[in-house]
């Protein structure tokens, strides 16, 4: 009767064996697609890093051409403001001669 006992058990071990593998099996799935998962995330993350770096870069260099067109802005219209002051001047010296 003991033989019988022990071969049950074993069988219901062995059952358990079998679900517990299947869930292993399950559990192992899992890790592989977490994992499978944060590859892909780390290396978004370091695409979007880069892009921004690359971003970062571009500012930077507009910036000073920015910079540069708002001095020649500036001296534009200050040499425009220069050339109008000298254009009044010759049509107010015109006006007095036709008097």
């Amino acid at each position: 009767m003991e033989i019988e006992e022990q071969t049950k058990q074993e069988s219901a071990d062995f059952g358990t064996l079998a679900v517990s593998a299947d869930e292993f099996a399950a559990l192992e799935d899992r890790v592989r697609r977490a994992v499978d998962l944060v590859k892909h995330e780390r290396q978004a993350r370091a695409a979007a890093d880069q892009r921004a770096t690359d971003a970062e870069s571009k500012v930077l260099a507009q910036a000073a051409q920015v910079e540069h067109l708002q001095n020649e802005l500036n001296s534009l219209r200050a040499e425009r403001d220069q050339v109008r002051q000298r254009v009044e001047r010759l049509l107010k010296q015109l006006d007095a001669l036709e008097l």
